[in-house]
C-alpha cells in the first residue's frame, strides 16, 4: 500500500516552436498534481508548511530584475489545493519583504511573517479566501484540483542565498553584469514565497523583465521571443508544466548566446565562451539516446544547458531542460563531460523521481551517479566507464576512512540524529553508485534495467522514499528469495554506515598501468616519461596525482611540474589536484598560480580545499587569509560560507 493521497492525473502537452526548434507548452494544460508522501521517511523537517492542510500545486511569477538594487520583485500567484476545514496555508520565506497579499479578486488577506529560523528562514502564514475556485466543468466526481488562488507581492533581498550578482569585470566579456540562482537546496525561498520543499511538486510559468540587451533562461520552456516593455527592458515567458520540486525553478541572466546541438538539445554561454562550450558538449545527443536506450522515455522535451560565469559554485546543476553548468568543466578534450552525462541523468533520477525529504539524497544524486556511468559506458566505452567508478570507490573508501566507520555522515539516508545537509557527498554521491553497482551484478544487468526503468515509470513526477525504493525492489526482484536478500544486506547498505563487506569492487586492470607508476614513484622516485603522461587519459591522470605521497619535497614537485607539465595543464580538474598537492607541502613557486585560479574559479569543490591546504600549515594561514580578502566577494553564498567556516573569516571585521 502506498502511504500517499493519490490526485488528479492531466494530459499534458508539448508543441514544437518554429525558433530554433524550442519545445512550447500550453500553459492551460498542465500535468498531474503530484501526490504528498505521509511515511514518517518522507517528512521533510526543513520547510514550515504543512502540505496535508493545504498545499501550492502551481506558482506564476511576474517579476522585475534590479540589477542595481541587487534584488527582484513583483508578484507570486499560487493556486493552493486545501483542505475543507483548513483556514490558512503556510509558505517558506528568507528574507523576502512581502508588501501584500491579495485573493483572485483583489481583495486583501492577512498575512504574517513568523520569527526567523537559522538556516531555515520564517514562515509566512496566509489566511486562505474566504470563496474558493469555481470547479472546473470538465472534472469528473472525485477528481481533485486548486480550491484558492492567492497573489504575493514581494522584493528579495540584495543579500538572497539563491541569487549571485555578478558586476560586468566578474563576466567573460567584463562588459555586462549577470545573474545566477541556486536553488537547492532550500534557498529558492529566498526570492519565490512558495512551499520550498522536494516533496511538494509543483508547475509554474514566469514572466521576468530584465533590462537590454541581455538574455534570459530559466528551468522552463521559452513562449516564444521577449517582447518589448519599454525602450530598455524586453519580457521574458517561461512555463513549466511537469510538475517538478521547487528547487528546480531556476533563472539565470546575461550576456548569452545559443549554440544547437541538435534537434532536442543547445547550449547558452557568453559569446567568448560560446565556441569552447558548444565543442565540449558536442556528445549530448549521443547521451540523450544512451539514456534513453537504458532507462526509458526523455520526458521533458528539450535538454538545454548554459555555462555560467566561473563564480558558479557546483559543477553542474539539473535544472529541467537548461542544465546550469561550470565553465571549469572545459578541458578542450571532452575528458570532464561525465558531468554532462550526470546532469542529463538527472532527467530521471532527481528530476522525473524525487526525495520527499532531504535526507534521502542518495536517491536522487547516487542513483544519478550509477546512471551517469552507465551513460559514459555506452557512449565512450567501458574502458572509460570502470577507470571513473574506480576513482569514485577510491573516493568513497577514502571518505570513510577519514570520517570513520562508525560516523553517522557516512550512512546514505541520513539519520535523525544529525542534519541533512551535513551528510558527506561521499555517501550520497559514492556510496550510492557502489550500491547500485552491487545490485547489478548480483542480480543481473537485464533483469535490474528492466527493474529500474520501471521505477522510473511508476514514479514519474512524484516523490519517493528509500523505503519505497527497498520495497519496490524486494517485491520485484527478491521476491521472498532469502539467500538474495541476504546477498543483497540492502538496509545494511542504505541505513549502515561504513562500507558493506559486499561492496562490487571495480576491475583491478582499470589502473593497471597507472597503479604500476604510482609504485613506482613510491619506491624508486620514478616519474612518469612525458610522452606516457599525455597518451594517459584524465581518469589516469587524476588517480596518479590522488596516489602519490601526502609529504613531497619541494624538488619532488619541481620534477613532478617539470616531467609532466601539470602546471600547464589546461583540464582544471588535474591542475586541481596539483596545487592542492603544492600548497598542502608548502611549494612557493605554485601560490602565485593557486592565487590565479581562486581569483577566477569559485567552484566549491576547488575553492574550499585549496583554501584548506593553505589554511593547515603555518606558512599557508596568511597566504589564505591574503587572497581570501581579495576574491571572497567573487564567490557564490555557498562557497563564501565553507571558506569563512575553514579560515574563521571574520567579514564585518
Amino acid at each position: 500500500m502506498r502511504a500517499y493521497v493519490s490526485f488528479l492525473v492531466l494530459p499534458f502537452l508539448f508543441l514544437l516552436a518554429g525558433c530554433g526548434d524550442l519545445v512550447s507548452q500550453d500553459p492551460d494544460q498542465r500535468g498531474e498534481i503530484a501526490p504528498i508522501l505521509t511515511s514518517e521517511e518522507a517528512f521533510d523537517d526543513q520547510t514550515f508548511a504543512k502540505p496535508q492542510e493545504a498545499r501550492v500545486t502551481h506558482v506564476d511569477l511576474d517579476l522585475a530584475m534590479d540589477f542595481d538594487a541587487k534584488t527582484i520583485s513583483g508578484t507570486a500567484t499560487l493556486d493552493i489545493l486545501a483542505a475543507d476545514e483548513a483556514s490558512e496555508v503556510i509558505l517558506d520565506s528568507n528574507g523576502l519583504r512581502v508588501s501584500a497579499v491579495t485573493d483572485q479578486t483583489g481583495d486583501a488577506l492577512e498575512f504574517a511573517l513568523g520569527e526567523t529560523v537559522e538556516g531555515k528562514g520564517e514562515p509566512l502564514t496566509i489566511e486562505l479566501p474566504a470563496q474558493e475556485l469555481e470547479r472546473s466543468a470538465d472534472l469528473a466526481e472525485g477528481e481533485l484540483a486548486p480550491t484558492h488562488r492567492i497573489m504575493v507581492e514581494y522584493v528579495s533581498a540584495p543579500q538572497a542565498e539563491a541569487l549571485q550578482w555578478l558586476s560586468p569585470e566578474q563576466t567573460a566579456g567584463s562588459e555586462h553584469p549577470f545573474l545566477f540562482s541556486q536553488g537547492q537546496a532550500i534557498n529558492n525561498r529566498t526570492w519565490i514565497p512558495t512551499q520550498d520543499s522536494p516533496g511538494i511538486r509543483q508547475t509554474w510559468e514566469a514572466t521576468i523583465s530584465a533590462p537590454e540587451p541581455l538574455n534570459v533562461v530559466m528551468s522552463g520552456v521559452l513562449q516564444g521571443d521577449p517582447e518589448a516593455e519599454d525602450e530598455n527592458r524586453r519580457d521574458f515567458r517561461f512555463v513549466m508544466n511537469n510538475a517538478v520540486p521547487p528547487y528546480l525553478i531556476a533563472i539565470a541572466a546575461g550576456n548569452i548566446e545559443f549554440r544547437e546541438l541538435g534537434p532536442r538539445s543547445g547550449v547558452w554561454a557568453e559569446p567568448e565562451v560560446i565556441e569552447a562550450a558548444a565543442q565540449e558538449v558536442g556528445d549530448t545527443e549521443e547521451m540523450i539516446d544512451a539514456g534513453i536506450a537504458l532507462f526509458g522515455d526523455y520526458r521533458w522535451g528539450r535538454y538545454d544547458m548554459i555555462v555560467l560565469p566561473p563564480a558558479f559554485p557546483y559543477g553542474g546543476m539539473e535544472n529541467p531542460v537548461m542544465t546550469f553548468l561550470t565553465p571549469t568543466f572545459i578541458a578542450g578534450d571532452r575528458s570532464n563531460n561525465g558531468l554532462v552525462a550526470h546532469e542529463l541523468a538527472h532527467s530521471w533520477s532527481g528530476n522525473l523521481t524525487t526525495y520527499s525529504s532531504w535526507r534521502d539524497g542518495w536517491l536522487n544524486e547516487g542513483v544519478t551517479s550509477y546512471f551517469e556511468n552507465r551513460i559514459v559506458e555506452a557512449v565512450y566505452g567501458k574502458a572509460r566507464a570502470e577507470q571513473e567508478y574506480a576513482l569514485s570507490y577510491a573516493g568513497l573508501v577514502g571518505g570513510i576512512e577519514d570520517a570513520g566507520a562508525d560516523n553517522p555522515v557516512t550512512a546514505m539516508r541520513s539519520p535523525n540524529s544529525i542534519s541533512p545537509f551535513d551528510t558527506r557527498g561521499f555517501a550520497i554521491y559514492d556510496k550510492g553508485t557502489v550500491f547500485l553497482r552491487t545490485v547489478e551484478n548480483i542480480i543481473g544487468r537485464e533483469k535490474f534495467d528492466a527493474w529500474l526503468t520501471e521505477w522510473f515509470d511508476a514514479h514519474a513526477f512524484e516523490p519517493v522514499t528509500s523505503e519505497m525504493f527497498l520495497a519496490d525492489l524486494r517485491e520485484k526482484l527478491i521476491a521472498g528469495d532469502a539467500e538474495l536478500e541476504n546477498q543483497l544486506m540492502l538496509d545494511e547498505w542504505v541505513y549502515g554506515t561504513g562500507l558493506p563487506e559486499n561492496a562490487w569492487k571495480p576491475d583491478a586492470q582499470a589502473f593497471a598501468e597507472v597503479d604500476g607508476a604510482v609504485s613506482a614513484y613510491a619506491n624508486e622516485s620514478t616519474i612518469p616519461d612525458t610522452d606516457a603522461w599525455r597518451n594517459w587519459t584524465a581518469a589516469e591522470q587524476r588517480r596518479f596525482l590522488e596516489e602519490l605521497p601526502q609529504e613531497l619535497s619541494a624538488e619532488q614537485l619541481a620534477s613532478l611540474d617539470a616531467t609532466l607539465g601539470l602546471s600547464q595543464t589546461n583540464n582544471n580538474e588535474v591542475l586541481f589536484l596539483w596545487l592542492e598537492a603544492a600548497l598542502r607541502n608548502e611549494y612557493g613557486p605554485a601560490v602565485p598560480q593557486a592565487e590565479r585560479f581562486l581569483a577566477r574559479v569559485g567552484r566549491n569543490k576547488f575553492v574550499s580545499p585549496l583554501f584548506t591546504a593553505l589554511n593547515e600549515t603555518n606558512w599557508g594561514k596568511p597566504i589564505a587569509q591574503r587572497i581570501y580578502a581579495e576574491t571572497r566577494s567573487s564567490y557564490h553564498a555557498y562557497t563564501r560560507g565553507n571558506v569563512d567556516e575553514t579560515l574563521q573569516y571574520d567579514a564585518a571585521a
